[in-house]
């Protein structure tokens, strides 16, 4: 016969769903998630699957002949898509992309970015600016952490006008003009 379960235990079991249980024991992933903040394992996944299909459809291009006007045509497609996203460092090899992993993909969300660009000391802070709405690429305001951002947009990562921290930043600088609010 089971005990019956105390007040504190009951409370705490009413929280864990039993029916929808996943148990992750992908050591590797819960890594990789708490090195580049990742909340939502949901993004992990879809990183990770679309890093298997551009390994997949390297191998397959890279099993058609040396010569073949078609695999020079894919391959150069490719490789070019995948080095304006900034997941591969160069686009004259083939070979890189069979070396393309989820974490090629989260190197490019715009938290690490914002650090990388030392607009933020570290991640968990990035990532918080983020959600707060103090950063914009281009003209857009992002709010998702998870917004991939491309080569081509990585020097329009700025703040958002108006905001405080853009506000400290030009009084730092010497750069505020009075005239601002």
């Amino acid at each position: 016969m089971v005990r019956k379960l105390k007040f504190h235990e009951q409370k705490l079991l009413k929280k864990v769903d039993f029916f929808n249980w996943k148990e992750t024991n992908n050591l590797h992933e819960s890594k990789v998630m708490r090195k580049y903040q990742i909340q939502r394992r949901e993004d992990y996944t879809a990183y990770n699957g679309l890093a298997k299909r551009v390994r997949e459809l390297a191998r397959k291009i890279a099993e058609i002949d040396a010569k073949h006007p078609f695999r020079t045509e894919m391959s150069a497609l490719l490789l070019e898509k995948l080095y304006v996203m900034g997941v591969i460092p160069t686009k004259w090899d083939l070979e890189n992309a069979n070396n393309v992993t989820a974490s090629s993909f989260c190197r490019r969300r715009l938290p690490l970015v914002l650090v990388r660009n030392k607009m933020s000391e570290n991640l968990r802070h990035a990532t918080q600016m983020v959600e707060h709405g103090h950063v914009r690429v281009g003209v857009e305001v992002v709010k998702d952490p998870a917004f991939l951002v491309p080569r081509t947009l990585e020097d329009f990562v700025t703040w958002v006008d108006g905001s405080s921290i853009r506000r400290h930043v030009l009084e730092y600088n010497d750069m505020r003009d009075d005239f601002e609010l």
